[in-house]
């Protein structure tokens, strides 16, 4: 059987000459499909070679220059570094560019600017898959985190609190508090393309709040109230804590006010001898394997149910980490996230 010529594997002077011989068939009376045929070449090189010779005769059909156009070449190794190192680096409103996110058009229009190459969103994809790139949900970060206070919390801070935790025989926890409400959705579900798949649920809107402090060990102490987070809250949550240990406790949290308060302040001092607490730098959720926690109560114990009331949701939250206390290798497969894995 015979098959079609890839004319793109010819030298420059044979493809020519199979150009004219095609178009001379052509004009000699043979059909284009016959031509196809004979030559094994493609109806739409047909078609093109004879638009060709129409605008310009045969010699339109002699060898050209071979390669990309002037201005229109890929970019050269010194050049794909330097757009890569910009992508990591840096995201396009730090490089006056007109989007909040690196998508194939920001790239392309970074590439035309630097060096003034025109590139697809189909050749930027291929680059960004090339540079071990992929399309990702991006994480929120503060402007008001500094990477300073964050270095010296992981190089310094903690380690020498690790250090002291062991000498006294301490258990370092790490706490945190989260607000639920009963509208909150998470996961996805399976559905016909272009018909958003629709949740039914109770109209009525309310929710409960939670504090958790977890250990690398498989811990987990928790507490489930209602109305605002107070410094009473946080006290009673300090006092159960210490009702149920053995040996002091490292207590790491972040800077809320209540955290902060006078009163608590208060009440570590008197306890003192079994009690420290520690917080984290402004800013950084990620450094608190608490949050993980969080999330899982969220998307497990609240997420994929439909809580008809205030006390239904209650119960199942304390349900949900009731079943985690018996679980501890789930607490500490938490540790070892990238963003905690510092703390395991």
């Amino acid at each position: 059987m015979k098959t079609k010529t890839d004319a793109r594997q010819l030298d420059g002077a044979t493809q020519a000459h199979l150009r004219k011989m095609v178009v001379q068939a052509v004009v000699g009376g043979m059909t284009q499909t016959a031509a196809a045929h004979t030559f094994g070449v493609s109806l739409r090189a047909i078609s093109n070679w004879m638009k060709r010779s129409r605008e310009g005769g045969l010699r339109s059909l002699r060898q050209g220059k071979r390669g990309r156009r002037p201005g229109s070449g890929r970019l050269d190794h010194p050049q794909a570094v330097r757009i890569r190192k910009l992508i990591i680096e840096r995201m396009p409103d730090q490089l006056a560019l007109p989007f909040y996110l690196w998508t194939r058009e920001s790239v392309a229009q970074l590439i035309e600017r630097e060096y003034g190459i025109k590139v697809s969103a189909w050749t930027v994809g291929r680059y960004l898959k090339a540079w071990g790139m992929s399309a990702q949900k991006p994480v929120r970060r503060a402007y008001e985190r500094t990477d300073a206070s964050i270095a010296r919390w992981l190089n310094e801070d903690y380690p020498q609190i690790a250090k002291e935790a062991k000498r006294e025989k301490a258990t370092i926890y790490w706490g945190d508090e989260m607000g639920l409400r009963s509208d909150h959705i998470s996961g996805t579900s399976f559905a016909l393309k272009g018909q958003t798949p629709v949740v039914r649920a109770t109209g009525q809107r309310f929710g409960c709040n939670m504090i958790s402090a977890i250990t690398n060990r498989g811990a987990l102490n928790f507490m489930v109230f209602e109305g605002k987070f107070r410094n009473a809250t946080f006290i009673e949550f300090l006092k159960r804590m210490l009702k149920q240990a053995s040996h002091k406790i490292y207590l790491i949290v972040d800077g809320h006010p209540v955290h902060r308060s006078r009163a608590v302040r208060r009440f570590v001092a008197d306890h003192a001898q079994r009690l420290r607490l520690i917080q984290l730098p402004g800013y950084c959720p990620e450094l608190n394997p608490d949050e993980l926690l969080n999330q899982d109560v969220k998307t497990n114990a609240l997420g994929k149910t439909r809580p008809t009331s205030k006390a239904e949701m209650i119960d199942g939250v304390r349900r949900h980490l009731h079943r985690r206390q018996k679980e501890p290798h789930v607490i500490r497969n938490l540790f070892k996230e990238k963003h905690v894995r510092y703390a395991a």
